[in-house]
């Protein structure tokens, strides 16, 4: 849950501090590894794939209730997230993009989950691991459609460019395709998280102090309005949460298939 901190000597408001949302004890004395974070991370699978086989465990040829609401978003993926960039290689990589949408976005809407209050990718550790993940398979497919030279080649120098231009673009595309790929890849989810739940501590804590702890004729009016913001920016987090998760898959399914086809 979000933490409130204490007040400052004197009685005046104090904003939340990272350390305060972010680093957080260990769930089990003696086990340092074991933080909600990671609690959060087995519980997001295990929801998944819990709704996953209660979708289609039974399939029906008239899908109904919860197979409806899971094809829904199978499709989603396939027609916005797979076929853009795979093509006639969607269906082989549907089972990885559909995991890593579902999944980023339950880590995501964790956040916004009264009790639970914490979106699991304001952790850069594991956005990191699916990011790099990613990247490896990116690689290892390049190299296998393409060869080691043929990949490294098409990746540093595109073709039909003046031969001089590749003294400055092959660098670049390295760093680009090597470096800041997977980084960014990683990054940008992460950062969307970390800032979505500190907008949304610090509004709430302003409500609930002026509200609660330090109620006045001007204060309550205060209090208000940060109950308004917490609403309005939850709205927007959720939308920002469901986005995060299908830009996440879709840089995916760029990257694969970047790497099946040189031409892309």
């Amino acid at each position: 849950m979000i933490t409130l901190t204490a007040p400052a000597p004197g009685g005046e408001f104090q904003a939340p501090t990272p350390n305060e949302l972010f680093d957080l004890p260990p769930i089990i004395a003696g086990v340092e590894w074991f933080t909600k974070p990671v609690l959060l991370a087995a519980l997001s699978a295990i929801l998944v794939i819990g709704l996953t086989w209660a979708a289609f465990s039974k399939p029906k040829l008239v899908p109904r209730g919860m197979q409806n609401v899971v094809e829904y978003g199978y499709m989603f993926v396939r027609d916005q997230v797979a076929r853009p960039f795979l093509g006639k290689d969607a269906d082989r990589f549907m089972g990885l993009l559909v995991t890593l949408f579902f999944l980023v976005l339950v880590w995501n809407l964790a956040g916004v989950v009264p009790f639970v209050q914490f979106p699991v990718a304001s952790h850069i550790a594991f956005p990191a691991v699916l990011a790099i993940s990613i990247y490896l398979l990116k690689i290892y497919l390049g190299i296998k459609h393409q060869g080691a030279g043929g990949y490294f080649k098409n990746m540093m120098f595109p073709p039909g460019l003046p031969k001089p231009i590749y003294v400055l673009l092959s660098p670049i595309e390295f760093l680009s395709n090597m470096i800041i790929a997977p980084f960014t890849h990683a990054v940008r989810l992460f950062a969307n998280m970390f800032a979505g739940h500190m907008l949304l501590a610090f509004f709430s804590m302003v409500g609930f102090w002026f509200l609660f702890e330090k109620l006045t004729p001007l204060g309550a009016g205060v209090g208000v309005v940060g109950v308004i913001m917490t609403i309005v920016f939850t709205g927007f987090e959720i939308f920002i949460q469901f986005l995060q998760a299908f830009l996440f898959a879709m840089l995916a399914s760029m990257y694969i298939g970047g790497s099946l086809h040189a031409e892309h």
